[in-house]
């Protein structure tokens, strides 16, 4: 077994976004500037489509979307039987509405895997 193959069959760390847009580069052919432009393109239209006034919804074709929802706010609660220690009960804080971020994967990705 070579270097090289050694390289691309044993991922023992996820990967730099300056190692990715390295080997995307190598294999498109394009340059890593160009890549370097596409991640950033690709970056701004995530915000784009989750901001306020977006779809609150992305989606990579084949590979994954992205959701956004919002969660609404929990009010306190008393006397909430405690999951962990059967006959004892706790108190629960209130907790605020917040936004929930959620990525699923598609088909294609799913059939990577």
């Amino acid at each position: 077994m070579t270097s090289s193959e050694s390289k691309t069959t044993e991922v023992k760390k996820p990967l730099t976004k300056n190692q990715i847009i390295t080997n995307i580069a190598e294999t498109t052919g394009l340059t890593k500037k160009d890549v370097n432009s596409f991640v950033d393109a690709l970056t701004e239209e995530i915000k784009k489509s989750l901001d306020k006034k977006g779809a609150g919804a992305f989606i990579f074709p084949g590979l994954f979307k992205i959701d956004k929802k919002q969660v609404k706010a929990q009010p306190a609660k008393t006397n909430v039987p405690n999951p962990f220690r059967p006959g004892e009960f706790i108190d629960k804080p209130a907790k605020p509405a917040h936004l929930k971020i959620r990525v699923r994967p598609l088909k294609t990705l799913k059939e990577m895997v």
